[in-house]
């Protein structure tokens, strides 16, 4: 529970969270302009360019520029459109991005007036389904701004964009669920706690993604990645950016340690647990940005292949083997014996899937056939 509740909630409490709320707001609001410059940069280097350069110092401007003329730029509605619905949908994809980032600790405890508070806008004690219902409501501002188009073209987008993030939601939500089942809790700030100190061998750091075997963390990565689209609208352009620091703001904190790392006397103690987080998380977004100027788009039907038939199954059993090691663990029973029967039985069920996959094409392949000599 955040201290700043232990004595009840009066004014200065209130305007605490007020601040908290708008300090936040206002913090993703630059990083999403930080953001911007910072991918066309990144990708204009690896594309030897030169990138934005113009609007104050190294471009930093321009950004800025950018979303000061979107801003003012005349709104267009369909002809055929439902035009309530159609301008609510993108503040669903921004709401959701925006509220999905209030659960993330960026750092360690403040004192504010006499009260002391997590640098954290809120720390339910369901942190985690917080999360994972914020990323399953963003699938309706999509959803809904195809539909509210009054067009058919549109509404076929959105429905493509919808199935592809439905399927990755259930993939994302199963490693999700291993780090919860490992940490005991679905607080965010107790799972940052849960992974401070020393890990395996006293040497590596007490990570998830390190404890868990980084098949989760891997799941999450990929499912993560499919979920960031970036659609030429002014809302659903912020909040698509907005998503990309979100969903590596998570990553770091269910699988990095969050804000925890080494504290030297060098500076405050307050000041180092902020400096690894936002260390952790330019990392993150550096690798999103290499990945969409390195890496080709993968076509449709591979990327639901790879959602339903490859990844959902992986995450089931990586969830299954962590189950059934902790349980091991709590029944004293040898943990290299559970490993090796887990590992025997998820390979046999992979090969039982994979055969049924191919036995369906095959089929599928045959009745093609069977059909073109009928004609």
């Amino acid at each position: 529970m955040d201290p700043l509740f232990s004595n009840g909630v009066g004014l200065a409490v209130v305007l605490i969270v007020v601040l908290k709320v708008l300090v936040t707001f206002v913090f993703l609001l630059v990083s999403v302009l930080l953001m911007i410059w910072f991918e066309r940069k990144i990708i204009s280097d690896m594309q030897n360019r030169i990138g934005p350069n113009r609007a104050g110092p190294w471009g930093l401007l321009q950004s800025l520029a950018d979303g000061i003329k979107i801003f003012f730029k005349e709104d267009l509605l369909p002809e055929q459109a439902d035009a309530a619905v159609f301008r609510l949908a993108p503040y669903v994809s921004t709401v959701t991005a925006f509220a999905a980032f209030a659960v993330i600790p960026v750092g360690g405890s403040l004192s504010i007036a006499g009260h002391d508070t997590f640098l954290q806008l809120a720390d339910p004690p369901v942190g985690v389904l917080f999360l994972l219902a914020m990323s399953s409501i963003a699938v309706y501002g999509v959803m809904l701004a195809g539909w509210s188009s009054g067009s058919k073209y549109p509404l076929l987008g959105s429905v493509r964009a919808s199935a592809q993030m439905v399927s990755y939601e259930a993939a994302m939500g199963l490693s999700v669920v291993a780090v919860v089942l490992a940490a005991g809790t679905l607080s965010t700030h107790a799972i940052v706690l849960d992974q401070a100190g020393r890990g395996p061998g006293g040497i590596l750091p007490n990570w998830n993604v390190i404890t868990l075997g980084g098949v989760p963390f891997l799941i999450y990565l990929i499912a993560a990645t499919a979920e960031i689209n970036r659609p030429p609208f002014a809302l659903f352009y912020l909040a698509e950016f907005m998503n990309t620091i979100t969903v590596s703001a998570v990553a770091v904190t269910l699988f990095f340690g969050g804000p925890s790392g080494p504290v030297y006397s060098v500076l405050p103690r307050t000041f180092w647990p902020i400096f690894w987080f936002f260390l952790k998380l330019l990392v993150f977004l550096f690798c999103y940005v290499w990945l969409r100027a390195s890496v080709p788009r993968f076509r449709y039907d591979q990327l639901m292949d790879l959602g339903w038939k490859r990844l959902i199954p992986a995450a089931l059993f990586w969830l299954l083997l962590i189950a059934a090691i902790q349980i091991g663990r709590d029944q004293g029973w040898n943990p290299s014996l559970v490993l090796g029967v887990g590992v025997l039985a998820g390979l046999a069920v992979m090969g039982a899937l994979a055969l049924a996959v191919r036995t369906s094409r095959l089929r599928a392949d045959d009745e093609a056939q069977s059909l073109e000599a009928s004609r």
